[in-house]
């Protein structure tokens, strides 16, 4: 799908993307797969330069967040430790793109790893060598909570016991984020919204940020019901938006998990019919949250599912054209820059 790129000069950080190599995990699959590993198939192996190649393709993007995912973990390191693995490749890739060979982007400027908070207190001097990992550019981590009784809805990939965030040892590992001026980035499904409403409100000066729109669902026994589950789940996204602590991704709706499209990429949308698509989740996160609190994200590669890039940041123009000049800079890179503290990337306003 090639289209025009709105607002090209609109600054953006994008302040959610992966990279990784997944083809040996992939391979271990059996068919039939899960949809989710189906999606990933393309883009088993997404490294500095696929990357780079979606971030120059029109739109004006001037840094970036990477967030966690598993990937180049390094077993050496023992089985607490090997979460710094990945965090030591994305910085040598952020150092890649800060020498400026490759253009003015910073891609990974702000880095979000992974640390098991279920380690409790044992947890701090894993944050500890992390930060040690990435100095100028760690931030914080992700502690995936994603699961729901359905086990067709995430698939084998994903583990997370249920109520996580709600579990004493998790929170005693949780509390060392604050201690250490790091963020937390908040990703579960819509039913499991209640627990971190919970979470937030039970520390109310941890920087948290909710994943994708509280990632509403549209797979296996949720397929069909988004309508008559929105009421609820925008119920929780305004009791969320109230806690000042947290701030919201706008993005995700593209993955399989959400079928936003159901399709996938071989229905070829383009970016009005995504934005109309999007538009009552996104509107609805805005007006809880705010502009100041809420940030688009591309959730690249996983959200190729359902939209190419340039195709992606078009339908978040659309949804956001009658936003003025102050708001879009908070929504496209603002927001972003001032949670993950890379405000030195913004132009002057």
């Amino acid at each position: 799908m090639t289209e025009a790129i709105l607002e090209p000069d609109l600054p953006i950080i994008d302040p959610h993307h992966h990279l990784w190599d997944l083809s040996p995990l992939i391979a271990a699959f059996p068919q039939p797969r899960h949809r989710f590993i189906d999606a990933l198939v393309p883009n088993a192996y997404y490294n500095f330069d696929a990357l780079r190649g979606h971030l120059t393709s029109g739109h004006n993007v001037i840094g970036t967040v990477f967030v966690e995912c598993g990937a180049f973990y390094n077993p050496a390191y023992g089985e607490d430790l090997k979460v710094v693995g990945e965090v030591e490749y994305v910085n040598g890739t952020a150092a890649q793109s800060a020498c400026g060979l490759y253009g003015p982007l910073r891609a990974c400027a702000a880095i979000v790893g992974h640390a098991n908070l279920l380690l409790g207190d044992r947890a701090a001097p894993v944050l500890e060598r992390l930060q040690a990992a990435a100095p100028g550019r760690f931030r914080g981590i992700r502690h995936q909570a994603a699961w729901d009784a359905d086990p067709d809805v995430l698939g084998a990939p994903f583990h997370a016991p249920a109520g996580l965030y709600l579990d004493r040892t998790f929170r005693e590992g949780f509390a060392h984020l604050g201690r250490m001026g790091l963020t937390f980035d908040a990703w579960l499904l819509e039913p499991q919204l209640p627990d971190v409403i919970d979470l937030a409100r039970a520390f109310p000066d941890q920087p948290i940020c909710l994943d994708h729109c509280g990632t509403p669902l549209n797979i296996a026994s949720y397929h069909g019901t988004l309508h008559e589950r929105f009421d609820t789940w925008r119920h929780h996204i305004r009791e969320l938006a109230q806690c000042e602590n947290v701030v919201v991704k706008l993005g995700g709706l593209a993955m399989a998990f959400c079928g936003l499209p159901d399709k996938g990429p071989g229905a070829g949308l383009g970016s009005e019919d995504l934005a109309a698509m999007w538009r009552p989740y996104i509107e609805t996160c805005i007006d809880a949250f705010g502009p100041e609190r809420a940030m688009f994200e591309s959730n690249y590669p996983v959200d190729w599912w359902g939209a190419e890039y340039p195709v992606l940041w078009n339908a978040f123009k659309l949804i956001a054209r009658s936003a003025s000049a102050a708001e879009k800079r908070a929504l496209f890179a603002g927001t972003a820059a001032r949670f993950y503290r890379i405000e030195e990337l913004l132009p002057p306003a």
